[in-house]
């Protein structure tokens, strides 16, 4: 039977916002001092005529998710924002009544249509890849479940139950999913509170002596300094993934930096993760790096929490790159290459142990790869995309209802804090870091939180 919680779209339109960066970004061998927030909002309707808008916000971030060597960043920035102006003039056009999930799934459908048609029209050398699509997607996907529960007057991680869903997971993933729904991977109230990963770029001072051109804006400008500012415990190293010697003795840099910036304050546990940003060659790689770790900063080799995806993106051309190795060492987790569940399998297969979960490739995605995750037993994180305002919230609610998520990232505050300022005051606990966590107990509104 149809539910009367169904929506329908009465309007929906796209709009961009420059957001400068204080300090460049590099990773991936890329540089970025400047993305566009897509920000979507959209008019829904239940089948019982209540009306209620919705909001999503996301950073193009071109630069992941598009790494062409025949476009520029700025082309490619273009691009993502065309093909996001496609997909919400799709929702405009959206004629039926249902679910924020089968909503999405059923667009989704034409986003490959929608590519081509934005290529041509472009007259662009290459084709936008589906990364690159989930992500300027992803703000109309996180404004259909905002304005699902608010129309319905529930947090939106809490109509994801048979009540309000119209299908059971087993017609999204397979039938070992047979009469499940997605609220038993999903928790009711959000984690009171998270670790905050900090982000420590490859172009970032580790000292004050490091520095060499202030910014001036009363902001740390080295790691020395941001730890006891945020009273930060994870750190997230990106690393170049083709330069060996390098990287080593980046991250052991990292351990003796971090190392006497928590003994002055009294800290002795902290974390990092590792992002080689798939510029390794191969796994014989990630070996060696962290043989030389564990000889050269065996402290540094144990505070590794996890690895993020270190070879190439495409698992179908490289099904050399093999992960069991490594996965015995420390959690591997799939990050470009993981588009969909078909993928996470392929990534599984191949010896991925863990799966990175963005809300930049859409949130419905996200919460059925959670649910497929949990089942396979893998170990789950959740990313940004220097997410700032509304987009770093939206990020950190998925954490915050995911089981198993032990921390969030968020970069947003280092590299684009000016974009926060409008929900600072609203969430002074999301956005004024003192311990190392951000008060997620607080995203327990309608829609999506927040």
């Amino acid at each position: 039977m149809p539910k009367a919680t169904d929506i329908t779209i009465l309007g929906a339109e796209c709009s961009f916002e420059p957001v400068p960066f204080r300090s460049p970004l590099k990773f991936g061998g890329r540089i970025m001092d400047e993305t566009h927030l897509i920000n979507v909002e959209i008019q829904v309707e239940t089948r019982n005529h209540r009306k209620e808008s919705g909001f999503g916000s996301m950073p193009v971030g071109s630069v992941w998710a598009w790494p062409s060597t025949a476009l520029t960043i700025s082309q490619t920035d273009s691009a993502m924002r065309e093909f996001a102006r496609g997909v919400v003039d799709l929702a405009d056009d959206f004629p039926d009544y249902a679910h924020p999930i089968d909503v999405m799934l059923q667009l989704s459908a034409e986003f490959g249509h929608l590519a081509r048609l934005t290529q041509q029209r472009l007259n662009l050398p290459e084709a936008i890849p589906e990364l690159a699509q989930l992500v300027a997607a992803s703000p109309l996907d996180a404004a259909l479940h905002d304005a699902y529960g608010r129309v319905n007057g529930v947090n939106s991680y809490n109509a994801l139950s048979a009540k309000y869903m119209n299908h059971d997971l087993a017609e999204y993933l397979d039938e070992s999913f047979s009469d499940e729904y997605l609220d038993k991977y999903t928790l009711r109230e959000p984690k009171p509170r998270m670790p905050l990963y900090h982000l420590v770029g490859a172009l970032d001072p580790l000292t004050p002596a490091d520095v060499t051109r202030k910014i001036g804006d009363g902001l740390p400008e080295s790691l020395t300094d941001w730890i006891p500012y945020n009273g930060l415990t994870h750190l997230k190293i990106k690393l170049n993934g083709d330069q060996l010697d390098w990287d080593v003795h980046r991250v052991a840099a990292i351990e003796r930096v971090a190392a006497a910036a928590q003994q002055a304050r009294g800290c002795a546990t902290w974390q990092y993760s590792l992002d080689f940003n798939e510029k390794c060659a191969n796994v014989e790689y990630v070996l060696e790096f962290l043989k030389r770790i564990q000889e050269t900063a065996p402290a540094a080799f144990d505070r590794i929490q996890y690895i993020e995806q270190p070879t190439h993106r495409d698992l179908k051309a490289h099904p050399e790159n093999r992960m069991h190795a490594a996965a015995q060492l420390k959690p591997v987790v799939v990050d470009e290459s993981l588009l969909d569940y078909e993928s996470l399998l392929l990534a599984r297969e191949q010896g991925y142990s863990g799966l990175a979960l963005k809300a930049c490739k859409g949130h419905t995605e996200s919460l059925l790869l959670a649910a497929a995750g949990q089942k396979l037993g893998m170990f789950l994180c959740v990313q940004d995309l220097t997410c700032p305002g509304f987009s770093f919230l939206h990020s950190a609610s998925l954490a915050a209802r995911i089981p198993g998520i032990a921390a969030i990232e968020g970069n947003g505050r280092q590299y684009c804090p000016a974009a926060n300022r409008r929900w600072r005051g609203q969430f002074p606990g999301m956005f004024d870091i003192h311990d190392g966590t951000v008060e997620t107990g607080v995203l327990e509104g309608v829609g999506l939180g927040f």
